[in-house]
C-alpha cells in the first residue's frame, strides 16, 4: 500500500499569467501558497482473484478489466501514459470538494504520479514531479490549465514562482519573520461559495481573451512583486496586502465574463462591507472558494455576514506533496515499450 498526501493551494497574485499562451510571449509570475488541506491517493496492486482487474474508488466505485474502460479521466490518462500494466486499486479522498478553485485537479495528478513512482521504487523530486504533472494535464489530458497549480502543490510553501518563455520555472520562497508570516495567515479567511465548476471550461474562455487584455495581465503580473514588498515591509499593515488583492480582483474580473457572476459579486460585496480589505475568487472563476484578507477582530462579523457559507480555517503547508505510507508488496514494473491497453 502506498499513500500520497498533496496539499491544495491558494493563489494570491499573478493568476492568468501562468497560461502557456501568455508565458510563451511574456513569461509569467504568481504568488501562491500551499495550504493545510489535502488530497490523499492510495494505491496498491490488486490480487488476481477478482473478475475485475482494476478498482477505482472516488465519489463513485469503478471495477473494470481494462484501464481504457475507467471513466475517471485523470486516473485513466495517468495509468495509460505511465504504462501501468498490472492490476491496481486506487482510492481518492480529499479534505475539500473538487472543482473548487484550489488546484484540486493538479493535487490529484501530482499525488497519482507520486504513488506510481513510489510503487516502482522511485523517489520523485519536486521539480520533476511538477513537470510531469504539467505534461500530463496539458499534453495528455488536453486540459486548459496553467503551470502554477502543479508547481505549488508539488513544492508546498508560500512562494513566488516565475515562469520563463523557454519553459523553465523558478520557485522562490517568500522569506518573512515568523511573526509576520503568522500575522498574514491570521488575516486570511476562506469560504466555499457553494458553486462547483469545471475550471478548464472557464479557463478556455479566459485564454481566448488574453491577448486582448495585455495591459491588465502585465499589471497583475507586476503586482506579485508589489505584494511581496508589502509583506516584507513591516511598517505596512497586512491590510495593504488585502487592498492590493482587491485591485487585482477588479482586474481579473475584466479578463472574461465567465470569471464572476452575481452570486460571487454579492458575496464579495458583503465581505468588504463587513470589514475585509480585499479578496478574490480562487482559480479560473465562476465558482469555488473565495479568500479574503481582514483583521482577525473582523472575522466573526464577516462569518456572520456570509452565513450560511462554510468557512474554512487555513494555514500554509510547507512540505508539499509527499508519501505518508510506503508498504509495497512488490514493485510495479515500468514497461518499455508501451502497453496496448485497448487490445481485445
Amino acid at each position: 500500500m502506498i499513500i500520497s498526501k498533496t496539499p491544495f493551494r491558494v493563489s494570491f497574485f499573478g493568476g492568468g499569467t501562468d497560461y502557456p499562451t501568455w508565458v510563451e510571449d511574456h513569461g509569467g509570475s504568481v504568488l501562491a501558497g500551499a495550504i493545510n488541506k489535502y488530497c490523499y491517493i492510495s494505491l496498491r496492486q490488486l490480487p488476481p482473484f477478482f473478475e475485475h482487474r482494476h478498482r477505482v474508488v472516488y465519489s463513485r466505485v469503478e471495477t473494470v478489466k481494462k484501464i481504457s474502460k475507467i471513466q475517471h479521466p485523470a486516473i485513466r490518462a495517468v495509468l495509460q501514459d505511465m504504462r501501468v500494466d498490472t492490476g491496481v486499486e486506487i482510492h481518492h479522498d480529499a479534505d475539500l470538494p473538487a472543482r473548487s478553485g484550489l488546484g484540486s485537479s493538479s493535487s490529484f495528478t501530482v499525488g497519482m504520479v507520486q504513488c506510481i513512482n513510489a510503487m516502482r521504487g522511485k523517489i520523485s523530486d519536486k521539480r520533476t514531479l511538477a513537470r510531469e504533472a504539467i505534461r500530463l494535464e496539458q499534453d495528455v489530458m488536453k486540459e486548459h490549465v496553467g503551470y502554477q497549480d502543479q508547481v505549488t502543490t508539488a513544492y508546498g510553501g508560500f512562494n513566488r514562482v516565475d515562469f520563463h518563455r523557454n519553459g523553465h520555472f523558478d520557485v522562490t520562497p517568500v522569506i518573512l519573520p515568523r511573526e509576520r508570516m503568522v500575522d498574514l495567515q491570521d488575516h486570511l479567511l476562506l469560504f466555499f461559495s457553494g458553486i462547483s465548476r469545471f475550471a478548464s471550461g472557464v479557463a478556455k474562455k479566459k485564454i481566448k481573451n488574453l491577448k486582448k487584455r495585455e495591459n491588465q495581465l502585465l499589471t497583475m503580473q507586476a503586482m506579485v512583486g508589489e505584494a511581496i514588498e508589502i509583506l516584507q515591509d513591516r511598517k505596512q499593515s497586512i491590510t495593504q496586502f488585502g487592498k492590493l488583492l482587491d485591485e487585482s480582483w477588479k482586474l481579473k474580473r475584466t479578463l472574461s465574463s465567465a470569471v464572476t457572476n452575481t452570486v460571487i459579486d454579492d458575496i464579495y460585496a458583503d465581505a468588504i462591507s463587513a470589514g475585509a480589505s480585499g479578496g478574490k475568487l480562487m482559480g479560473a472563476g465562476a465558482g469555488g472558494f473565495m479568500v479574503f484578507v481582514a483583521p482577525p477582530e473582523y472575522h466573526q462579523r464577516i462569518r456572520d455576514k456570509l452565513s450560511p457559507l462554510v468557512p474554512v480555517d487555513i494555514r500554509f503547508d510547507f512540505s508539499g506533496s509527499r508519501i505518508i505510507v510506503y508498504d509495497p508488496e512488490k514493485a510495479i514494473p515500468d514497461p518499455r515499450p508501451a502497453i496496448d491497453d485497448d487490445e481485445d
